[in-house]
């Protein structure tokens, strides 16, 4: 799949199948994410790739999400560098349209929730994430068994500008 492919084709999955993920695709999402660009190469990211059915339940996901064979933790690091947020966020991109292109479905979590309200130390805690890191980013990764519809894309002449505003 060509990389313009698998941007147009990506959505959000909120339904899984429950079959395995070959521990081979799941190198090549995790390969693509840690090939990512960042300022001054720091690569402040760490990826937690979670299978195990209890320890997905004491997440505290969204009941959708830890139905999905693996969750893929971003975690970065405030230490290496000012741009930790960019450049995690990129690598996490990275990985999602690798997953595309496998024909696996993601769904980018932001935002974690609880009854507490407290589910970015959750994770932390659950997962053994050191203190002074930060939870960017989570995603069920899996075959989808859904197939979302596009959502409309603002027209090209409202979101490009060439010289000026």
């Amino acid at each position: 799949m060509e990389v313009m492919d698998a941007i147009r084709a990506r959505r959000s999955i909120r339904k899984f199948k429950p079959d395995i993920v070959p521990d081979e695709l799941i190198t090549r999402v995790m390969e693509a994410a840690r090939m990512a660009p960042s300022g001054s190469n720091r690569q402040p990211w760490h990826f937690i790739v979670v299978s195990d059915s209890e320890t997905k339940s004491r997440m505290g996901l969204h009941k959708w999400a830890e139905e999905a064979p693996i969750v893929i933790v971003c975690c970065i690091d405030p230490e290496e560098g000012r741009w930790y947020i960019i450049d995690g966020s990129i690598a996490f991109e990275h990985m999602v349209l690798e997953a595309t292109s496998l024909g696996l479905g993601t769904c980018w979590m932001g935002r974690f929730y609880d009854n507490l309200g407290e589910t970015d130390e959750r994770i932390k805690n659950v997962l053994g994430i050191p203190d002074h890191m930060r939870v960017l980013a989570v995603t069920p990764l899996g075959y989808p068994n859904e197939a979302p519809d596009p959502t409309e894309r603002k027209r090209y002449d409202k979101v490009v500008h060439h010289e000026r505003f």
